[in-house]
């Protein structure tokens, strides 16, 4: 259990929790109390909340990539090259990346705005949603929003499919089937997170787009704030 793998799937249970929690508990109040009202701290709290945890799923599902690429390509300095101290440097830096995007998203929303009482059509305070109902002029804040997400999005995605391309070259090499498998295994729950993950989150956006139906983009958002994060430790624990 103090494997770096083992080590990460601690940081990512958390978050994961985390995440769910951000949302869920404040939507299954609604459903029970008939009432979609939350004050304008509260939402602001959400906005922080969700943004900083499901930043931190991605930096943590990178990190993980490494690690296998680590494992698989160089099997034989993995104890050196990961650590403790490489591994506490990089969840560190994975948090303090994560809270420090958070706190930009929550700092520009809070400058914003807004003419009178909101209704969200969503079923948690999605900062793109609050975004698109201010008042005041809103340039600074897509653009902000777009920097970051091609950044916090685009840059760990690219590193995952990087480590993931070095591990492939290096199981084409293993002579033997059986070798080639049981290197591939190591992969499998990973991959099936990384998967789940920017597949879910993809298909939201893609899906909202094209029915231009607000109401089916919050339903497709109940996949990867919910759904993601409660098959995640499913798909570890089979594994394990």
């Amino acid at each position: 259990l103090h494997q770096p793998m083992y080590n990460l799937l601690c940081n990512l249970s958390f978050a994961d929790i985390c995440f769910v929690s951000s949302t869920v508990p404040k939507m299954l109040v609604n459903i029970q109390t008939q009432s979609q009202v939350i004050t304008y701290k509260g939402c602001i709290t959400q906005v922080y909340f969700f943004m900083l945890f499901g930043a931190l799923d991605e930096f943590l599902l990178t990190v993980m990539a490494y690690d296998r690429f680590v494992a698989i390509c160089h099997p034989l300095h993995y104890t050196v090259i990961m650590n403790p101290c490489l591994c506490g440097l990089l969840l560190l830096v994975s948090w303090i990346m994560s809270a420090l995007n958070s706190l930009l998203q929550s700092f520009m929303v809070l400058r914003l705005s807004f003419c009178t009482v909101l209704k969200i059509p969503h079923f948690f305070c999605e900062i793109n949603q609050m975004i698109k109902l201010a008042c005041s002029d809103t340039f600074l804040n897509n653009l902000v929003l777009y920097l970051s997400a091609v950044l916090l999005g685009c840059v760990p995605f690219a590193g995952i499919i990087y480590s993931y391309s070095k591990i492939v070259s290096c199981i084409r090499g293993i002579p033997s089937a059986q070798g080639k498998f049981k290197a591939f295994s190591t992969c499998v729950s990973h991959l099936s997170v990384v998967f789940l993950f920017y597949c879910t989150s993809l298909g939201v956006y893609l899906s909202s787009a094209a029915a231009h139906s607000l109401h089916s983009g919050a339903v497709a958002s109940v996949m990867y704030t919910v759904v993601t994060p409660m098959l995640n430790p499913i798909i570890y624990r089979i594994k394990t």
